[in-house]
């Protein structure tokens, strides 16, 4: 990641042009304001550590600058100031701040204050990443409706009650929650590698198309894996990859791509499983009409213990009504306008 010091003290920029440099930074400086905002504007930047009193524009100013202009992406801009006082400290807010410095800097507060700016630079990233790949899934699908809204809002749910429940409070919690909501709609990404003929045929496939149809899980699940190998660290990429390979797996055993078994399936995938197909049960497809809430409950609870983990499908009886809700409202959203008609 490439870090821009905006510093008139040549001392101070090579102190810390040098401790960036052993953190690990590609780092470039600048010693007036002016010609900080010059290099800002290359785009080459994520991260600004401006010192406050410069000639040509003072660290607020560029970084109001910097605010009012439109990017390609978020710039993490640190203040670096020896002015500990509340009216500055306000003043760099006022200016769009995210950070703060004060000199002599600490070279451990100031790694501290990097991973910060990291983190928020890989949110931004990542909502990006997973809005482009879910479009993607998105137009390669054929089921018709808001299918990936309403998975993701039942994914939601579930996690949310499991959450509450003292032998998930371990695993589940606001994190695993929200990650549930935004990496669900990734579920079928697999189906971009399947064939036309088979994906968008209008009507239900043959056992051999069927066969094809089914390595849409590995496909997902591969070309996930393949992101998590490059970006390790990063748990939304995990989990993407694990509701990708595991939402068509089974309690019992007789599931898909790799045929695991109760525990060994991640939960992600086995809340995915259940909110997969209530949504398919509850929806109308080309080879199948629209299932009542009640016949999509009686099916899943046949299932319980063979397709689903029972303890899933407890947090669904729980949380029926808001299913329901879910799937009233976002129907609604479908519905067409209601037709003016002229005075008589």
């Amino acid at each position: 990641m490439k870090v821009l010091v905006v510093d008139d003290d040549a001392v101070s920029a090579e102190m810390l042009r040098g401790t960036l440099q052993y953190f690990g930074y590609d780092v470039h400086c600048e010693h007036d304001g002016l010609a900080g905002f010059n290099q800002i504007r290359t785009g080459e930047f994520s991260i600004v550590i401006s010192d406050w009193d410069m000639p040509g524009l003072r660290g607020d100013q560029l970084c109001r600058m910097v605010r009012e202009r439109s990017w390609s992406g978020y710039i993490f801009f640190i203040l670096l100031t020896s002015h500990g006082d509340m009216t500055h400290l306000v003043e760099g807010l006022r200016a769009g701040a995210d950070d703060f410095l004060v000199k002599p800097f600490h070279p451990e507060e100031l790694r501290v204050r990097l991973r910060t700016g990291e983190r928020v630079l890989a949110l931004e990233s990542r909502d990006v990443l997973l809005f482009t790949l879910a479009k993607l899934t998105e137009s390669r699908d054929n089921e018709t409706g808001l299918h990936l809204e309403r998975m993701r809002e039942y994914g939601r749910i579930l996690a949310e009650e499991l959450s509450t429940w003292d032998e998930f409070k371990n695993e589940v919690d606001g994190d695993f929650v929200q990650m549930m909501y935004l990496t669900l709609p990734l579920h079928d990404i697999g189906k971009v590698g399947i064939p036309d003929a088979v994906l968008l045929k209008p009507g239900k496939l043959t056992p051999e198309e069927f066969e094809i149809m089914k390595r849409h899980s590995a496909i997902g699940g591969d070309t996930l894996a393949a992101a998590v190998d490059v970006n390790p660290n990063a748990k939304y990429l995990q989990m993407a990859r694990d509701i990708a390979y595991f939402h068509h797996e089974k309690w019992d055993g007789s599931g898909y791509p790799f045929g695991l078994k109760g525990n060994d399936i991640p939960l992600c995938g086995r809340i995915a499983a259940l909110a997969d197909v209530y949504d398919a049960l509850t929806s109308k497809r080309v080879y199948k009409d629209r299932f009542s809430n009640d016949k999509a409950k009686e099916i899943i609870l046949e299932g319980s213990g063979k397709h689903f983990d029972p303890r899933i499908v407890e947090a669904f009886l729980a949380n029926e009504d808001r299913f329901l809700e879910v799937s009233r409202s976002l129907d609604a959203a479908l519905a067409p306008p209601p037709m003016e008609t002229a005075p008589v």
